[in-house]
C-alpha cells in the first residue's frame, strides 16, 4: 500500500519537494523567458509530481509528463546553451519522480513504457520546435532516466525480497512451533501408552485370569470380574483412539478403523454400565437425540465425566443424570445427593473439570460446578445446537 514516508524519512521527502518547487523557480526564472505566474503554476505543478510519486505513482508519471509538455510549451531559452524541452529541474524532477514510482511497486515493464513515453515527449517537441533545442539535449534526459528506471527497479526488487524474508521467518517460526507441539503430543502419547495403557492391560489380563487363579468363586463374583475386564478393554480401546489421533495429527485414519464415537444414543448403557459397578445412578427423562456428531459426543462425554467424579468423590450417593433441549441449547446436568457418611477425597488434580471445560469450549458452550447448598455437588453444561430435534426422535432413559 502506497503511504507517504515515516519517520525522518517524511522530512526527507519534505524537504525534496520544497527543494524542487525553489529550484524550478530559480531555474524557470532565470534561464527561460517565461511570465512569473506561469513560472509559480509550473514549479508548483513539478512539486505536486514529486509530492505523489509515493502516493499514486501513475499519477506522478502522468502529471510530470503533462507539466513538461506545458513548459515545454510556454518556455523559449535566453540562450542556446540553456536545455530545453528538459530544463535542468524538469530532468532531475522527472527522473526522482520514476526512480520513486518504480520503488513504489511500479514493474519493470511499466517502468520501461515510461520511459519509453518520456523520450517520445522530448522528440516530439524538439521536432516541432527544434529553433529552441538541439537533439544532444535529450541525451542528458535519456540516461538520467533510464539510471532512475534501474534505481527505482533495484528498490522495489529489495523491498519485495525483505518481504518475502519477513514472511518466511514467520512462516518458520509457525513451522517451529507446530513442530514443537507435535513433539510434545508425541510425549504425551508416549507417557499414555507406558503408563496408563500398560496398566490397563494388568487389569484385563488380572480381571480375566481371577476366576481362573482363585478358588471356589461364586457366580456373581465371576461375573464381576467379567464386567471389570470388559470396562478395562472398553478404555483400552478408546485409549489407543486417543493415542493415535495424538500422533497422526495431520492424516486422521478412517472412522472405520478408529470405530464410531458414542452419542446421545449410547447414554442410557453409559449410565446403566455405571449403576452396574455398584453407584446409585439414574437416568431423568428423555433424551432428546438428532444433534451434530461433535454436540453429541461432547455431551456424552459430560456425562461420562460427571459419573466418574461422582463415583470418586462421592461414593454410594445417589447421581441423577439429565439431558434436555431447552431452546437452541442442549442442557447436560450431572448431579449427586450428598454422600452418606464422611467421605474419603479421591486423589484427582482437576483435570477432569479442565478437560471438561476445554471440549465444551469447542462447540462454544460452557460449564459449570460447584456444591449444591443440600451439600451435593452439581455439574451443569449448555451447548449451543442451533436447531430443534423433531418430535419423536428421542432415546429414553431408564
Amino acid at each position: 500500500m502506497n503511504k507517504w514516508p515515516r519517520g525522518r524519512w517524511a522530512w526527507v521527502a519534505a524537504l525534496g519537494v520544497a527543494t524542487l518547487l525553489v529550484l524550478t523557480v530559480l531555474d524557470l526564472g532565470q534561464h527561460y523567458d517565461v511570465q512569473l505566474g506561469a513560472v509559480l503554476a509550473l514549479a508548483i505543478a513539478r512539486a505536486l509530481a514529486l509530492s505523489l510519486a509515493w502516493l499514486r505513482p501513475r499519477a506522478a508519471m502522468l502529471v510530470s509528463l503533462v507539466t513538461t509538455a506545458v513548459t515545454a510549451a510556454l518556455t523559449t531559452p535566453v540562450s542556446s546553451s540553456e536545455p530545453w524541452p528538459w530544463g535542468t529541474t524538469a530532468a532531475f524532477g522527472h527522473s526522482f519522480v520514476i526512480a520513486i514510482a518504480g520503488a513504489r511497486g511500479l514493474g519493470r515493464r511499466e517502468q520501461i513504457s515510461w520511459w519509453v513515453v518520456t523520450q517520445a515527449l522530448g522528440v516530439v517537441a524538439t521536432a516541432l520546435a527544434p529553433d529552441r533545442g538541439s537533439w544532444r539535449g535529450l541525451i542528458t534526459m535519456a540516461v538520467l532516466s533510464a539510471v532512475a528506471v534501474v534505481v527505482g527497479d533495484l528498490i522495489r526488487t529489495r523491498g519485495e525480497t525483505n518481504r518475502r524474508l519477513v514472511e518466511q521467518e514467520t512462516i518458520s517460526k509457525a513451522e517451529r512451533a507446530e513442530r514443537e507441539r507435535l513433539q510434545e503430543r508425541a510425549r504425551i502419547a508416549r507417557e499414555l501408552h507406558d503408563v496408563v495403557a500398560h496398566h490397563l492391560s494388568v487389569v484385563v489380563v488380572r480381571a480375566d485370569s481371577a476366576p481362573h487363579r482363585l478358588v471356589d468363586v461364586p457366580d456373581s463374583i465371576r461375573d464381576e470380574f467379567t464386567e471389570i475386564a470388559d470396562a478395562a478393554r472398553v478404555s483400552l480401546t478408546e485409549m489407543r483412539r486417543v493415542l493415535r489421533l495424538l500422533r497422526e495429527p495431520v492424516e486422521q485414519p478412517p472412522m472405520g478403523e478408529l470405530g464410531p464415537q458414542p452419542g446421545l444414543g449410547e447414554l442410557a448403557d453409559l449410565v446403566e454400565s455405571t449403576r452396574r459397578a455398584g453407584a446409585d445412578v439414574r437416568l431423568a427423562g428423555e433424551v432428546p437425540a438428532g444433534f451434530d456428531e461433535t454436540v453429541e459426543l461432547t455431551a456424552y462425554r459430560i456425562v461420562q465425566e460427571g459419573l466418574s467424579n461422582a463415583v470418586r468423590h462421592a461414593p454410594h450417593a445417589a447421581v441423577e443424570v439429565s439431558v434436555k433441549q431447552s431452546g437452541g441449547e442442549l442442557v447436560v446436568t450431572v448431579q449427586n445427593t450428598p454422600p452418606p457418611g464422611t467421605p474419603t477425597p479421591a486423589p484427582g488434580g482437576g483435570h477432569g473439570l479442565t478437560g471438561m471445560r476445554e471440549r465444551v469450549a469447542l462447540v462454544d458452550g460452557t460449564v459449570s460446578a460447584a456444591p449444591t447448598p443440600e451439600g451435593g455437588y452439581l455439574v451443569q453444561a449448555i451447548i449451543p445446537v442451533g436447531k430443534e430435534v423433531a418430535s419423536g426422535d428421542h432415546c429414553h432413559g431408564g
